[in-house]
């Protein structure tokens, strides 16, 4: 399995507009970060998890000009605002399999009318399949299981994915037993670090740390981070030995 890390920031990126902040100033590739998505090659399988408004841009850094399919973790901008984008992979292979569950769903279909509607159909508009999927509902993409996990992102319930040894976790601030008991035993394990302060909806850095301490997966990836989580190259010089910042563009395999 290969993971590229096309974004680890969070919703407004490294740097944000008009904000002077000591990380902004860094020299340090690492501290550039797009929005938070991974695009994930598992043998014939090419999936991206979630659609932000970097698509385009990270796309074309990767090089990819196919997908098997679109997960969607939740519908915060950050995640969906990239999904008019995938035109040219329409063009080029059809319409696109999505998979999201039905909240998530009802707010693509209301923020991209235009993509979803059978009626006065804009003929340029990508095209989609819809796949509504749940935490109670494992399925399957070529073949490939997959195991969707109910993780809370303060009150909203938002969707971690379980790809064999792999599990990807964003905008956890709460997760269950129940969820614990379907992340254990990963090989790998991507998830958020917002910043070193307490937040009311992401794991700070503590939170994370402790969270990675229960799983004890083999190799642990940090995303969805802040300017405010600080300077990559100083971070990773206190992190446990498991634990690595991702940061934009790094591949991985295994």
């Amino acid at each position: 399995m290969e993971v590229y890390f096309l974004g680890t920031g969070t919703s407004q990126g490294i740097p944000i507009i008009g904000i002077d902040h000591p990380v902004a100033h860094s020299k340090d590739f690492r501290d550039k970060r797009l929005r938070t998505s991974v695009l994930i090659k598992w043998d014939d399988v090419t999936l991206l998890i979630d659609c932000g408004p970097d698509f385009r841009q990270q796309m074309l850094t990767a090089n990819c000009s196919y997908l098997d399919g679109i997960l969607f973790t939740h519908e915060h901008a950050d995640h969906i605002a990239g999904l008019d984008e995938i035109r040219p992979l329409c063009y080029l292979q059809g319409p696109m399999p999505i998979y999201a569950s039905d909240r998530v769903m009802e707010a693509l279909e209301k923020r991209y009318e235009y993509i979803f509607t059978t009626v006065n159909r804009y003929p340029g508009a990508p095209s989609v399949v819809e796949n509504i999927v749940s935490p109670d509902l494992v399925f399957t993409i070529k073949g490939k299981t997959i195991y969707p996990i109910e993780i809370m992102h303060g009150d909203l319930p938002v969707l971690g994915y379980r790809l064999d040894k792999l599990v990807y976790i964003t905008d956890a601030k709460y997760i269950s037993e129940q969820a614990v008991e379907k992340i254990s035993g990963c090989e790998v394990l991507i998830l958020n670090a917002l910043r070193i302060k307490d937040h009311p909806t992401h794991f700070n850095l503590e939170e994370a740390l402790d969270f990675i301490k229960l799983i004890n997966p083999e190799k642990c990836f940090l995303i969805h981070i802040s300017q405010d989580l600080g300077f990559h190259a100083e971070i990773e010089k206190i992190l446990p030995k498991n634990v690595y910042l991702a940061y934009d563009n790094l591949h991985i395999e295994f």
